[in-house]
């Protein structure tokens, strides 16, 4: 039998947005969850969140993507949340990250060869379900010292407006309210 994976929790859970700037202004701003690190493409922006040691919250931007909107409620099933990306498991190393890399191929398990994203090395894969999974250790962990706004952490070249606030104030000029979605009325029952 293999020996267990050392698992340090969740290195980021990628998720989607339409807007950035206000996605910024919520997980930074209202919930706190400082925003540490950011990176782009021409097809894509992808934003950092800390919410505990070697732990983000993490969200795509796609450029030109017609995301749709789906409000659910927590807990209840809904085809429709498409917010998901993939989910990345954070290691403590890249010992660790080559280790589960062998061990997945000695299970008949597809995984890509380690990807250096600078700040991060990855691998990735999938489970039975299909999910889109990723395993990570950060080569320059974000989220165990002071941020930097300036640093190579922070990689857009062209940021939304939030972020150049941080930059440039330290804070937000403003932040973002949300509000509860309503829970569905209950279905009402059939006799048979």
């Amino acid at each position: 039998m293999a020996a267990s994976v050392p698992w340090q929790g969740i290195n980021h859970l990628a998720l989607v947005t339409d807007d950035m700037d206000r996605t910024v202004r919520f997980w930074h701003g209202v919930l706190g969850a400082s925003l540490v690190g950011t990176t782009a493409t021409p097809a894509f922006r992808h934003y950092f969140f800390r919410i505990g040691s070697a732990n983000t919250v993490a969200f795509f931007e796609y450029a030109g993507a017609d995301v749709p909107r789906v409000e659910k409620v927590a807990g209840i099933f809904d085809s429709r949340t498409a917010q998901f990306d993939h989910l990345s498991l954070n290691l403590a190393d890249e010992s660790a990250l080559l280790s589960l890399q062998a061990r997945l191929r000695s299970f008949g398990c597809e995984v890509t060869e380690v990807i250096d994203h600078v700040v991060v090395h990855s691998i990735y894969f999938s489970d039975t379900n299909g999910i889109a999974l990723e395993a990570s250790c950060w080569m320059i962990d974000p989220t165990d010292s002071p941020v930097d706004y300036a640093g190579p952490l922070f990689a857009d070249p062209d940021p939304v407006l939030a972020v150049r606030e941080l930059h440039a104030r330290g804070s937000l000029t403003g932040t973002i309210a949300t509000r509860l979605v309503p829970t569905p009325a209950p279905m009402a029952q059939v006799d048979a």
